[in-house]
């Protein structure tokens, strides 16, 4: 974890960047707190250590100054000072520290207050994983892909660059369900997640959409590119087998819908509407096809 301290003392400043630097931490020292915060401007760093008394911003001002702020993340702040009364250590609380220690400070109880203060900005990280990736499958959720949706949508209205998306739908799930058991439904719901993301491009987003649909946005993506990807989407379900417990292999397929607009002119709901629509032509035609919701026409498969 990438560490801020801040410390007007040369010999303690240099005493804290070796230590931490030795335990295997990324540190970047500076020797002021407006030094601290104009570095927070371009860089957040979520673990911060200041001294109080420093020239310019102090530590208690870049504390508050933290506090105030949007960053996205949380920043934990270990204040470090020679005030050892009741009275500064609430101070110190009060603006917004999150640990304070006086000096001259115990190495081992340093480390020690560190190491809770990256627990806590881990447990922040998997809370916040967890809040925007599907429980199942592990790729975005519903409310994430769509807050992706809206910003490739608004680079696309600045740059009149194309956009494109692929609903897709396991075909028949309901049977898989019926037959194999649920178990095997979330074996082939994770299965399709799986090969989703071995064939997207690198800049592609994946999210579980709702029960058996999933969502891939393509930035920058016209209709023709957009159809390749959805093809190759199509073929590698299509030949992937699902292995049951009971040593059992199963193959299903999927229906796409593919729609696109070439400068973001056009509103959010529509373009999935678009691609739901085409996929659900897609399965009314047979399934395990792809149908381009601008042409209204079905490629079919094989």
């Amino acid at each position: 974890m990438k560490i801020l301290i801040a410390e007007d003392d040369l010999v303690q400043r240099r005493f804290l960047q070796v230590m931490l630097s030795r335990s295997g931490r990324d540190v970047i020292a500076v020797s002021d707190g407006q030094q601290a915060w104009d570095m927070l401007q371009t860089e957040h760093i979520r673990m911060v250590i200041t001294d109080w008394i420093m020239p310019e911003v102090s530590g208690l001002e870049l504390v508050r100054k933290i506090r105030s702020s949007a960053f996205p993340n949380y920043t934990y702040l270990i204040l470090l000072t020679s005030k050892d009364t009741r009275n500064s250590i609430v101070e110190g609380l009060e603006a917004g520290a999150d640990d304070y220690l006086t000096k001259p400070f115990d190495k081992d109880e340093l480390m020690a207050r560190l190491s809770i203060g990256e627990r806590i900005l881990e447990l922040e990280t998997r809370l916040q994983e967890m809040a925007i990736h599907d429980s199942l499958t592990g790729l975005l959720n519903r409310r994430a892909l769509y807050a992706k949706i809206q910003v490739e949508m608004n680079r696309a209205t600045r740059e009149l660059s194309p956009m494109s998306m692929i609903m897709l739908d396991i075909d028949h799930f309901k049977s898989i369900n019926d037959r194999y058991g649920h178990q095997a439904g979330d074996k082939a719901l994770c299965m399709t997640s799986e090969v989703l993301l071995q064939n997207k491009r690198a800049y592609d987003a994946i999210g579980r959409w709702g029960g058996e649909e999933f969502l891939v946005l393509l930035p920058r993506t016209g209709m023709t590119d957009a159809r390749t990807v959805a093809e190759r989407f199509r073929s590698a379900i299509a030949s992937a087998r699902l292995s049951l417990a009971d040593g059992r292999g199963v193959r299903f397929t999927v229906s796409l819908g593919v729609s696109s607009v070439m400068d973001g002119h056009i509103d959010i709901e529509a373009l999935i509407h678009q691609a739901d629509a085409a996929m659900y032509l897609a399965k009314h035609q047979g399934r395990n096809r792809i149908c381009l919701a601008d042409e209204n026409f079905l490629n079919k498969s094989g």
